[in-house]
């Protein structure tokens, strides 16, 4: 099937930056999203303005394009199984599954041979306190869908912390306590994988976070060649356990020996891989339409070393600053409200 049509669920800044990147390869794009003149839309051919679940405009999106995607993961995996009836979809919608659930992810990481932080299940206070008991007081409790940029989530740093109620002002829904990871840094990897089977690695990023959202990520990071093979090696192993067709994140923590544990996996194309627009000659979004458009993947390395760093909340007064440098490519993403906590756009400063 020739593609000339693609169709976007979600119309925030990725699904912006993937319609931007679709246009430079003489692709149309289509998006569904329920907010009306989205980041994403302001760029597209077309915007489906309902629910990603309405069952009459997923039937629209079928007609208008030749393949679908998503920006981000918490699309619901009934409405990706009903547009596979009809079009492909990419990433598949087992990675939705896995993704959206981080107890399923976790098991799913264990299967794969990937290291992760030790976890257990919660279900209520009373599974919190034997799973605080077993991790020594210490651990990270987190909603199992949903939640992101720190949200849905409790920390405890001590056995003295107050335990009680925890459960419930986390909404009692199903939760995971995960184990404290005593890391050096953070990295990223941003892979992708076409649709007979090849991948590609960019190189790893890393990051620095903020108030549980990313603020920076540097290239080079600073691990060995060790560290970055084996980060590569658990990216290729998630790719093809999901027989995956996409740009996909996947982030870890690095230990103290240059181990690496996987913190989480994103099916989409991901804030820490921005800098590739900058630093490299196909971009983590361009890789992305390449990869679901059945065209072959681009050349993932990098030319320059760079600093990406997120435009948070009222950091937009800054871009006139930002603009006036000879080395930094300014991203706004189309958003009208400087909110605290939104991402209002992105700055890549080239280093070499």
């Amino acid at each position: 099937m020739s593609v000339r049509t693609i169709g976007i669920i979600g119309g925030g800044q990725l699904g912006r930056m993937l319609a931007m990147a679709a246009a430079r390869l003489n692709f149309r794009t289509v998006i569904l999203e329920p907010q009306a003149d989205s980041p994403a839309a302001q760029v597209a051919n077309a915007q489906i303005v309902a629910a990603y679940d309405d069952e009459g405009a997923l039937a629209e999106l079928a007609r208008a394009a030749d393949v679908v995607t998503y920006e981000f993961e918490n699309v619901p995996v009934a409405a990706a199984m009903t547009l596979t009836v009809a079009r492909p979809v990419y990433p598949p919608p087992r990675a939705l599954e896995v993704s959206q659930d981080r107890l399923v992810e976790k098991r799913f990481l264990r299967d794969c041979g990937i290291a992760t932080a030790d976890f257990a299940a919660v279900d209520s206070q009373a599974d919190l306190e034997q799973a605080l008991d077993r991790f020594a007081g210490v651990g990270i409790l987190k909603t199992r869908r949903l939640g992101y940029d720190g949200k849905g989530q409790r920390l405890f740093r001590s056995p003295a912390e107050d335990r009680a109620g925890a459960f419930a002002a986390l909404g009692g829904v199903p939760m995971i306590l995960e184990s404290l990871v005593p890391f050096d840094r953070e990295i990223s990897i941003i892979a992708a994988r076409d649709r007979d089977g090849t991948i590609a690695c960019y190189d790893p990023a890393e990051n620095v976070h903020r108030n549980g959202i990313l603020h920076t990520s540097t290239l080079p990071a600073h691990v060995n060649e060790t560290t970055v093979d084996a980060a590569r090696k658990a990216a290729r192993a998630i790719l093809e356990n999901l027989a995956y067709v996409g740009v996909i994140g996947v982030e870890f923590f690095v230990l103290p020996d240059g181990g690496l544990v996987v913190n989480e996996i994103a099916p989409r194309v991901h804030n820490s891989g921005h800098w590739t627009e900058a630093a490299c000659v196909v971009s983590q979004f361009e890789q992305h339409i390449r990869a679901v458009a059945g065209l072959p993947l681009g050349d993932p390395r990098r030319h320059s070393d760079c600093v990406m760093q997120n435009l948070i909340g009222k950091d937009i007064d800054d871009v006139p600053a930002w603009l006036i440098r000879a080395d930094v490519l300014v991203h706004l993403y189309g958003k009208t409200e400087a909110r605290p906590g939104r991402k209002m756009g992105h700055v890549t400063r080239l280093l070499s």
